[in-house]
């Protein structure tokens, strides 16, 4: 147990880090960023490269956007095999419908709890 949690640290740690030296080192906004992270993630899957990542680092490759791509590129592979071409267009909204759906609940929730307001 103590082990899987040390490699989600170690991978997720190391995609954050590439994340921030790309903020750092580059002039790309955050938006682009976030959004090569999610492409990448739906190409090294279906390169067969993220799997791997997904098996050894658990959460830690999984919780970031790439692993976003991740569960997207699944989702459609898996929906394309049960469904054929429909699959493409359904099959990353159904895979990926828990997340979304708890984000936008969570963030309404925290909304309530809170005071969103400007930072000026």
């Amino acid at each position: 147990m103590l082990t899987d949690c040390l490699k989600a640290f170690l991978v997720g740690g190391a995609i954050c880090a590439i994340g921030q030296i790309v903020i750092d080192r580059t002039s790309l906004t955050p938006a682009r960023i976030l959004t090569a992270y999610l492409v990448a993630g739906v190409i090294l899957t279906a390169l067969g490269l993220y799997e791997p990542l997904v098996d050894w680092g658990g959460a830690g490759a999984t919780v970031p956007l790439s692993g976003f791509g991740y569960v997207v590129a699944k989702g459609v592979e898996k929906a394309v095999d049960e469904k054929g071409a429909l699959g493409i267009l359904t099959g990353s909204i159904s895979a990926a419908a828990g997340g979304i759906g708890a984000a936008v609940m969570f963030g309404f929730l925290a909304s309530l709890l809170f005071r969103p307001h400007d930072k000026s």
